[in-house]
Order: structure tokens, then sequence, then C-alpha cells
């Protein structure tokens, strides 16, 4: 299997967990995607992100994945610290899992995160509502990947989305 065409990046596939295999983060992004962020509010940053996806024509109920993503928010931040959000949320609409990655490089962002520092990665999960499992495997491997500082400094120097994606080729 090819992982270095801009083909296959972002078509994740169920089928890993239905054969008992290992999920892995790469799948489910894609560098239209990655976004280096300007935006300096929770809401304004969520909102570029949805952006992103629905010009991937994958996000059908646009409007109503952004009011998910706010009222999550409103519930409980998803700030989990070292200035990592990871906000979600599950649809029956959705068909597939996809993330989508938001870099703010300048000052970060406030998001009541757990540890009260601003948020400058973002790391949004969209997917089907029926498929807890394959969401939990996929939540515990980006939750790895992001722990490794090398990951988080690679992401702050990198200049495109394929030099963000690189870092996430083994995860």
């Amino acid at each position: 299997m090819a992982l270095d065409t801009a083909d296959y990046w972002g078509k994740g596939s169920a089928s890993a967990c239905e054969e008992g295999k290992s999920v892995t983060v790469f799948p489910y992004l894609k560098s239209s995607r990655i976004l280096f962020l300007q935006e300096t509010s929770r809401e304004a940053a969520l909102r570029a992100l949805v952006g992103s996806i629905k010009l991937d024509a994958i996000l059908p109920p646009g409007e109503k994945f952004l009011k998910a993503l706010i009222e999550r928010e409103r519930l409980v931040s998803t700030g989990i610290g070292m200035g990592v959000a990871i906000p979600h949320a599950k649809m029956e609409e959705f068909s597939d899992f996809f993330i989508a990655i938001g870099i703010q490089k300048k000052r970060g962002i406030a998001w009541k995160a757990i540890d009260r520092s601003p948020v400058r990665f973002i790391f949004l999960i969209g997917g089907p509502d029926q498929r807890q499992t394959e969401y939990l495997q996929i939540l515990s491997k980006l939750t790895g990947a992001i722990k490794q500082e090398s990951v988080r400094k690679g992401m702050l120097q990198s200049q495109t989305p394929e030099e963000v994606l690189c870092l996430f080729r083994s995860f």
C-alpha cells in the first residue's frame, strides 16, 4: 500500500478495525485539512477547521457539525494541556472518520484547557456516531503522537501541511 500519494491521504478505513488490525492516524489526515491558523478565538479556529473539511465535500451537515463542536466545548473544554485541544463530534451522517489540524504558531488561543495554557495545536476529529471503538483507537494513537515533544516542536517548525503530514506518517 503506497502511503506517499496525495490520493491516499485522508482516506481512513474502517476495515482495519473490522479485521482486528491496529488503527493508525495517518490515513485520516489530508494536507488540505492542515491549517496554519491566524485565528485568535476558539470559535473562529473551529470555524476555519470545519471550513477546510467542507472543501473536501465530506461534511454534509457543516453547520450542524460546527454547532455540535461548540456545544461540546461549552460542556467541557477539549483542551488537554501541552498546548493541545482535541475537539470532536460524532454524527450519524458521517460514513468515516477524519481529522483536521490547526496550528497557531504565534501566541496560542484561549481554550480553557486543563493546564490553563493557550492552545497552539488543534486536532479536530469527526466521524460516525456508531463506531465508538474505532474512535477510541484513533484518539489513543493521536494522543500518543501528541505527547511526544518532538512532534509538537516539529509542528511549530513546519512551513507546509506536507511537513506536518510527515510527522504523523508513523502513527
